[in-house]
């Protein structure tokens, strides 16, 4: 055991988890909206930041100028505020930054252009900002939405984890050599299931709904994953940023919850209206 390392992880963990909670609940206590809305925005920040460096790194050739990126950053205010300035502009905006996210990427990554450096601007606001905005939306409609997707997303994490250790024989994909069909398939199913216990507890939404609901965290998360894996090994490095110390960046942590928003922003809103 490396005591230091462990530490050193451990340490980051709660001061992690911290911050999301204070986001998350602070309401609780502040009886305001500052909280979620500084998390969303503290993330959105480091997110497009990184999300800068993995493009430079993959589009060598091309000029990312530091103007740019602070361009990027005011962009992804004005996004995140008019997003949620209308809850109607919220939907159309996720219905058009969820399909067309898995279209875009390998679209764009397949070529090196000399456009890359403005094209890659407009990923990173439809990869980071609008998920941001959608969260801090799903938040307002009950504060717990957010934080079940997110707790969903861990449990799926950690029982694929689990499931693939145990009985994972048959690579799930060689973006990421370590996730399993086994293990992805159990992952996703015990979260699901975890989900429709869940719902017993509560009457926000049907069980229906709740089982849905894990599913888009289950998929749609690990999807994100392997798709900022695929860009990590694109840019040629190991961890999207060092913020986490011993947990990598701000990408790192919630590539999956990215990913998760946009769809399971969507099947709120379809839930709400039927």
């Amino acid at each position: 055991m490396n005591w230091p390392v462990f530490f050193t992880r451990l340490g980051s963990a709660i001061v992690f988890a911290a911050i999301m909670m204070f986001g998350l609940l602070g309401h609780l206590w502040t009886g305001s909206v500052y909280g979620i809305v500084g998390l969303a925005l503290l993330i959105q920040f480091l997110g497009i930041r990184e999300f800068y460096r993995l493009a430079q790194n993959i589009f060598k050739e091309a000029h990312f100028p530091a103007w740019l990126q602070w361009l990027t950053q005011v962009m992804g205010v004005l996004v995140f505020v008019g997003v949620n300035l209308s809850a109607s502009g919220a939907f159309e905006t996720a219905m058009l930054t969820g399909i067309p996210l898995i279209i875009l990427f390998p679209a764009i990554l397949s070529k090196r252009t000399a456009l890359a450096a403005g094209v890659m601007s407009l990923i990173g606001l439809l990869y980071v900002a609008v998920p941001m905005a959608l969260m801090v939306q799903l938040w307002s409609i009950h504060f717990s939405l957010p934080l079940a997707l997110i707790l969903m997303i861990w449990m799926n994490d950690t029982m694929a984890y689990i499931v693939g250790s145990f009985i994972g024989k048959t690579p799930f994909s060689p973006i990421s050599p370590k996730k399993t069909w086994e293990g992805t398939i159990g992952g996703a199913l015990l979260t699901i299931g975890g989900a429709a216990i869940w719902a017993h507890y509560t009457t926000l939404f049907r069980p229906m709904d709740w089982m849905v609901f894990a599913a888009i965290a289950a998929f749609a998360g690990t999807a994100g994953d392997l798709l900022e894996s695929k860009l990590k090994r694109l840019a040629g490095i190991k961890d999207s940023g060092n913020i986490m110390p011993g947990h990598g960046g701000a990408l790192d942590r919630f590539d999956s919850l990215l990913a998760a928003l946009p769809f399971a922003y969507i099947y709120i809103m379809f839930a709400m209206a039927a």
